[in-house]
């Protein structure tokens, strides 16, 4: 932890929330403090996407959604802003036009910030961003267990080819070694597959999948159980596709399945997981284009605070 005291959001009692710079719960620039323990990057990306594009603008809707955020967090029992020095570290340039060279930047952009500060939550941006993301944690903390949330399981080969999109990045990432395939599931899959062997190669890929439908059929406290049984005190990557809510609660995004989580199961396994060590995270796919009234955006914020806070509670 920084040696020096937090400095915190900016007060709301004495500037208007929808006032000044939109940074991630008007906490302070990374550049504003002498050193801190966890930060908020954007990476504007959505160059994989296979359906619906404008991800890259979803760092920004995150943000502004993000200004009524308060600083102690009552289903945590803690005051992440207080016990961390928490920062937003703007956003991680990545190429429009060239995927690979996106990906290359995301990754060694992400391995600096990681030496830096001690853990990184990231607001996308399309799911490929997960890939140079575990490269980069990997170098830190070797093969994690990965816990994604998702409606997509998200190991599929390849679209038009194409080996690295959204559609790919777990697969690439199990393929490359930076899985703990002994520890690694899916949360809140749901929808039709391209056939039964999707299913199959997930396997051999090293996850588990625990269904919306488990999860409605069991609940809540079910599905951590089966979570925590798996993932033990392994390091933990924790990876949110925003699409694991059900489009009732996050139209924003840009492949959209019925039949999904609600925003209170979502925060509620967020919170159910906060003793585990989790090392690093994302929340991607917000689409502004298709967002109404920032019900998706709303969302992704609240996910986020209560990752960092979990971050912050488990230190």
């Amino acid at each position: 932890m920084s040696d020096h005291t937090p400095q915190g959001p900016v007060d709301a009692s004495l500037t208007p929330r929808y006032a000044g710079i939109a940074t991630f719960a008007k906490l302070p620039r990374i550049e504003d403090v002498p050193a801190a323990d966890i930060a908020v990057v954007g990476v504007p990306f959505d160059s994989g996407v296979s359906f619906r594009p404008g991800a890259r603008f979803g760092p920004t809707h995150v943000r502004e959604a993000s200004r009524l955020l308060r600083p102690y967090n009552p289903a945590q029992d803690v005051s992440p802003f207080a016990v961390k020095q928490v920062v937003d570290a703007g956003d991680i340039v990545a190429n429009p036009f060239s995927l690979d060279e996106a990906v290359r930047q995301v990754e060694e952009a992400a391995t600096e910030l990681g030496e830096r500060v001690d853990k990184i939550v990231t607001i996308g941006g399309d799911h490929t961003i997960a890939l140079p993301l575990l490269r980069a944690i990997n170098k830190k903390h070797g093969p994690v267990a990965v816990l994604h949330f998702d409606a997509h399981i998200d190991t599929w080969d390849t679209y038009f080819g194409a080996p690295t999109t959204h559609g790919t990045p777990f697969r690439r990432a199990s393929e490359e070694g930076l899985i703990d395939l002994t520890a690694s599931m899916h949360g809140g899959t749901r929808g039709p597959l391209y056939g039964k062997g999707d299913l199959e190669d997930d396997v051999k890929l090293g996850f588990q999948i625990v269904t919306s439908e488990f999860i409605e059929e069991n609940g809540v406290p079910a599905a951590l159980e089966r979570i925590r049984e798996r993932v033990g005190d392994k390091p933990l990557y924790i990876s949110i596709d925003i699409d694991v809510l059900d489009p009732a609660h996050a139209p924003g995004t840009g492949t959209p399945e019925a039949g999904g989580l609600t925003s209170r199961e979502m925060l509620r396994l967020i919170r159910g997981l906060a003793d585990l060590h989790i090392v690093g995270a994302d929340v991607v796919e917000v689409a502004p284009a298709y967002d109404h009234a920032q019900i998706t955006a709303v969302a992704a914020s609240h996910v986020v605070y209560e990752l960092v806070s979990a971050m912050a509670a488990r230190d």
